[in-house]
C-alpha cells in the first residue's frame, strides 16, 4: 500500500487529536470545544450564510478605498440620476455622485456605529444585570426600576430623545443608541445571575472569603458572557435599523456622509422615478440586518448550553 501524503497524515492526526475521548491538557480540551462549535455552525447553513455576508461587508468596509470606483464626494450635475451602467454600477444620485462608491464607504460607517454601540451597551448591561442579580435587595429593586423605565419606550423613540438632547452627529447617535440598547442585556444578565448565584461553586468561593466584587467580576460575569454575546449579535439588526432611522431623519450622520440611512433619505423624493437611489441603500440595510439575525440564531445554538 502506498504511503499517505504527509499533509493527509497530519490532517488525520489532528482529527484524532480533536476527537480524543479524554483530553490530555486544558489546551486540547479548549480546542475540542472550539472544534465542536465549528461543526455545529457548519451544520447550520443559514448561520453560515449570515456569517459569510458579515465577513463580506467587513472586508468591503476594510478595503473601501480599493473597491470604490469614484470619489464619494465628487459632484457632477451633468451625470445626475444616471441609471446603473458600466461606468456607474449602481447609478448616480441627484448630485451626480456614484452610488456604488458611496455604498461601499457607507459600510464603514454602519459597522462603526454597530460595533461601537455594542462595545458600550454590552458591558454596561452586563455589569448592571450581574450586580442587580447577585446583590439583590434594594440594589436590585433600584436598578431594575431604572431598566423598566428605559424599556417602557421603544428603542427608536428613546434614541430620538437622547440624540435630540445631545445634538445630531454620528458620535451622539452612537451614545443615544447604546443608551437605548443596554436595558434588554441587563435583564438577560440578571436572569442568568439569579440561577448562577445559587450554584455550589459560588457558595464555595463565598466561604473562602471572596468579596462580592470579586465574585461578580471573576465568576458571575464570565458565565453570563456567552448569553450576552448572543443577545448583542441578535440586537445588531435593531442597532443598524435605529442608526439608519436616525440618519434618515437627519439626526445621525450628516450630509455629505455616505451613511446608508442618509442616502435613503436623499433618494426618497426620487423613489417613483429613479427607485435605485433609495432602493440600493435600503437593500443594503436589509441584507446586513438579516445577516446578523441569521448568524445570531446560529450563535445561540452554539454558545447556549441549553441548545447543546
Amino acid at each position: 500500500m502506498a504511503p499517505q501524503p504527509i499533509d493527509q497524515a497530519g490532517a488525520q492526526g489532528l482529527r484524532a487529536w480533536l476527537a480524543a475521548p479524554v483530553p490530555s491538557s486544558p489546551f486540547q480540551a479548549r480546542m475540542q470545544q472550539l472544534s465542536l462549535k465549528w461543526w455545529r455552525l457548519k451544520a447550520n447553513p443559514a448561520a453560515l450564510f449570515g456569517l459569510a455576508i458579515i465577513v463580506l461587508i467587513a472586508l468591503t468596509a476594510l478595503f473601501a478605498p480599493l473597491i470604490a470606483t469614484h470619489d464619494i464626494y465628487a459632484q457632477d450635475l451633468t451625470m445626475r440620476l444616471q441609471r446603473p451602467s458600466a461606468a456607474h454600477w449602481f447609478g448616480t444620485d441627484e448630485l451626480g455622485r456614484d452610488i456604488f462608491s458611496r455604498l461601499v464607504f457607507g459600510a464603514r460607517i454602519t459597522l462603526y456605529i454597530a460595533l461601537l454601540t455594542a462595545v458600550i451597551a454590552a458591558p454596561l448591561g452586563l455589569i448592571v444585570g450581574t450586580t442587580s442579580g447577585y446583590l439583590g435587595g434594594w440594589v436590585d429593586t433600584v436598578l431594575m426600576r431604572i431598566v423598566d423605565i428605559f424599556l417602557a419606550f421603544p428603542s427608536l423613540v428613546l434614541a430620538l430623545a437622547f440624540v435630540a438632547a445631545l445634538g445630531p452627529g454620528i458620535d451622539h447617535a452612537i451614545i443615544a443608541i447604546a443608551l437605548a440598547a443596554w436595558p434588554p442585556i441587563a435583564r438577560l444578565a440578571r436572569a442568568e445571575t439569579l440561577s448562577i448565584r445559587k450554584s455550589d461553586y459560588i457558595a464555595a468561593v463565598r466561604l473562602q472569603g471572596a468579596s462580592p466584587l470579586r465574585i461578580i467580576l471573576g465568576h458571575v460575569v464570565p458565565m453570563c458572557i456567552p448569553s450576552v454575546v448572543v443577545r448583542i449579535t441578535l440586537s445588531m439588526a435593531s442597532i443598524i435599523l435605529t442608526a439608519a432611522g436616525l440618519g434618515f431623519l437627519g439626526l445621525g450622520a450628516q450630509p455629505p456622509s455616505p451613511e446608508w440611512g442618509a442616502m435613503l433619505a436623499s433618494g426618497r423624493e426620487f423613489i417613483l422615478t429613479n427607485g435605485w437611489i433609495a432602493g440600493i441603500p435600503g437593500l443594503a440595510i436589509l441584507v446586513t440586518s438579516l445577516a446578523f439575525n441569521l448568524f445570531g440564531d446560529g450563535l445561540r445554538d452554539i454558545l447556549d448550553p441549553r441548545h447543546g
